[in-house]
């Protein structure tokens, strides 16, 4: 039994190594500081190999619920749950939203913190009670295929289809189809559209409606 713990903050780690070991008394605990050196100790594991990823929001290679959109695609069997500094209700909501099987802020106690583990443990879910509204263009997001996703990413940095197929080694026909897509599975007619829609995935700024730019 393998429980991976992704968290940059060592002093953190340790906090939740302990809770962990306390739930889950017999189970080996996996320490990583980056979503990809998570992504590569869900990849040792094997298919049954993990039983739980605890995944902090910001870390040096993600910030924000993108990284929980691609792990949920990529292993869809592990319970994931989300362990962040950030209590916006919009931002829990989002995470549930993208299946998170858990939702535990850093100001926790550590008997919520042990509480939260527990459900997740029995194959329960966890969140907090203060909870905002579900998003209809967060189901619009997670039905982006991977190859959209990425698109999506080279977008929101402002790259141009040229420089776009330049950095995945695709054509440029092959990245016009694939924004095509996306703003057909988004319902928005431009990029700035896009983008706006796409920062809903942020944890950091509010969501602003793109319907209004």
């Amino acid at each position: 039994m393998r429980i991976i713990l992704a968290d940059d903050h060592p002093l953190f780690r340790a906090a939740l190594r302990h809770a962990v070991t306390q739930v889950w008394e017999s189970a080996e605990v996996v320490e990583t500081n980056s979503a990809t050196t998570a992504r590569e100790a869900l990849e040792d594991a094997g298919a049954d190999g993990a039983e739980a990823l605890l995944l902090d929001l910001h870390m040096e290679d993600s910030s924000g619920l993108s990284v929980l959109m691609d792990l949920r695609q990529d292993f869809p069997a592990l319970p994931i749950a989300i362990v962040s500094g950030s209590e916006e209700p919009r931002v829990v909501a989002a995470a549930r939203q993208l299946g998170a099987a858990a939702f535990i802020p850093k100001s926790s106690s550590l008997e919520s913190l042990r509480e939260a583990l527990a459900a997740v443990k029995e194959g329960d879910l966890w969140f907090p009670a203060s909870e905002g509204q579900e998003d209809e263009d967060l189901v619009r997001i997670a039905s982006l295929t991977p190859a959209q996703r990425r698109i999506l990413g080279f977008v929101r940095r402002g790259l141009l289809n040229k420089q776009i197929a330049y950095e995945l080694g695709i054509s440029e026909a092959t990245v016009k189809a694939h924004v095509t897509a996306i703003f057909r599975k988004l319902g928005v007619g431009n990029r700035t559209q896009v983008v706006l829609l796409a920062a809903k995935l942020d944890v950091d700024q509010p969501a602003t409606d793109p319907a209004t730019a």
